[in-house]
């Protein structure tokens, strides 16, 4: 299968699914912490709308725990996470309610790549679980996967 071109279609939703330790904590960080709608649940899973795509939190104490981190522009980035690009101006304002909200930062909000053509505005923070969430902006969207 070849890569996609460089305008492609409109993406198709992906879907994710990953482990947590409780379920009510999860929908409280999910659901109400970040906004995602809660779809479908069970007594062992929760599907949320993350942006329009589908991630599923399955209760599965034994498989979380952080992950190992490699460095990446200086900083200490996990290796195992998920996350989602956002417009810049979407970015900061998450960046300012999280803020707010005293979430603790794996890595503090900052620029990226300063001035190298995969220049990028990014924030790391942990779920209840140890999940590792990034959360992206770009300037200029079309610059997402330049070399």
């Amino acid at each position: 299968m070849q890569a996609p071109a460089t305008n492609p279609a409109p993406l198709s939703p992906f879907h994710l699914a990953f482990p947590v330790h409780d379920l009510a904590s999860a929908r409280r960080f999910y659901g109400g912490l970040l906004g995602c709608p809660e779809g479908r649940s069970s007594p062992e899973w929760i599907d949320f709308n993350f942006y329009g795509h589908q991630i599923v939190a399955h209760l599965a104490p034994g498989d979380t725990g952080a992950s190992q981190r490699n460095a990446v522009d200086g900083h200490g980035v996990p290796v195992r996470h998920f996350g989602i690009v956002l417009p810049m101006n979407d970015w900061e304002t998450m960046a300012e309610r999280l803020k707010a909200q005293g979430v603790k930062f794996v890595i503090e909000p900052y620029i990226r790549f300063k001035g190298e053509p995969g220049e990028q505005a990014t924030m790391f923070f942990l779920d209840p679980s140890s999940n590792a969430i990034e959360v992206k902006a770009f300037s200029d969207i079309t610059r997402l996967f330049a070399k």
